[in-house]
């Protein structure tokens, strides 16, 4: 028979913190027939071997290893996905989320029929942050009112990753999530629209105990794309515009370098630029592996190899580029302008060949 609740856990390196949680809900949740799904991605910690000998010893938790699939978002709508009971949770696996509040989020749906979601916030009457430094606060109200602009209705903690939601809700929704980056409560209110149903209770955000912590760069990054794919995707695909963006910064290590060798060096026009689109060429690569494709990131051996594929593949692309730059430059436009224009007209090509031969990815 299937459980009413099934939470699931995220997970990468959280070993010491695998039976102080289980511990804890089964506290907080005696009375209730639930289970645990934990979703790990490739812990090195030996996570995945705790949470196995943990479910060699009750029926109710589960692993879900994942190779080769990262992101906290995508870990958590797999995990939903495989459950099979009425309503999931999902909750972190540092111990930094009040587990005692799941029984007041299951009240919560058994008292309304309506509802779809109900979220642990931090920032509504009786919530709150615990010993966080008013840097941190800083930054996490300014994070929730980005968020807010891609959002249907209002919710005060939009960065929470403390919630439960009716299995149905979620299946309906994860074939249009993004499941990119580390706020997947972000991107299920925005994808559910504004009908969606909510209720937040109130909970204080406690220090992590063990494990470190997954806020970085890339977290950040994440994020911010995961906010200008819900404001421009229906019309662009943010793949595209994110190469683009990197092109633009490419563009401009292509101009330096013409109008070094051009200007400067006294080098002539074609050879100044195809010298400028190779170190172009060069640039937009790595940036482009980092950000546009970090999804699909190579690394190591791999890495050089790419580069190689993408020298390859944009060889058409910068064939393209020098006889349009050069005709405009022969026509009379300004070596700025012919250059732009070349290394423009490339882009698109670059654009299509290396997402579909190179990163192997849907533009």
């Amino acid at each position: 028979m299937s459980p009413l609740l099934t939470v699931i856990v995220p997970t990468l390196n959280e070993r010491p913190n695998i039976r102080p949680l289980l511990a804890k809900l089964d506290q907080a949740l005696a009375g209730v027939a639930w289970e645990a799904i934990f979703v790990d991605d490739a812990s090195q910690d030996g996570t995945p071997d705790e949470v196995a000998a943990v479910a060699a010893e009750r029926p109710n938790v589960r692993l879900i290893e994942r190779v080769g699939r990262r992101g906290l978002s995508s870990a958590c709508i797999e995990g939903m996905l495989a459950s099979t009971a009425k309503l999931v949770a999902v909750i972190d696996g540092d111990l930094q989320h009040d587990e005692s509040i799941l029984p007041r989020m299951l009240a919560a749906f058994a008292a309304d029929s309506a509802l779809d979601l109900a979220i642990g916030s931090r920032f509504v009457p009786g919530g709150g942050v615990g010993e966080w430094s008013a840097g941190r606060l800083t930054v996490s109200r300014f994070a929730s009112q980005l968020g807010r602009l891609v959002l249907p209705v209002p919710l005060a903690d939009p960065m929470s990753g403390f919630f439960m939601l009716r299995r149905e809700v979620a299946r309906r929704l994860a074939p249009r999530l993004s499941a990119r980056g580390y706020k997947i409560l972000l991107d299920l209110v925005a994808t559910a629209g504004p009908g969606v149903k909510l209720v937040e209770i109130p909970y204080t955000f406690r220090d992590r105990q063990a494990g470190e912590s997954k806020l970085s760069s890339r977290v950040v990054l994440d994020y911010l794309i995961m906010l200008a794919d819900r404001l421009v995707g229906q019309w662009v695909p943010i793949r595209f515009v994110l190469f683009v963006a990197m092109g633009m910064v490419g563009l401009t290590f292509h101009l330096a370098v013409l109008g070094l060798f051009h200007v400067l060096v006294g080098q002539g026009f074609r050879p100044a630029q195809f010298i400028a689109a190779g170190t172009a060429m060069t640039v937009n690569y790595f940036l482009n592996n980092a950000v546009t494709y970090r999804d699909q990131r190579k690394q190591g051996a791999a890495l050089l190899r790419g580069l190689v594929v993408f020298y390859l593949l944009c060889s058409a692309g910068l064939y393209i580029n020098l006889e349009v730059a050069g005709s405009a430059f022969d026509k009379g436009a300004a070596w700025w302008f012919a250059g732009t224009l070349g290394a423009l007209v490339g882009a698109l090509w670059n654009f299509a060949v290396n997402t579909a031969f190179n990163w192997r990815v849907q533009a």
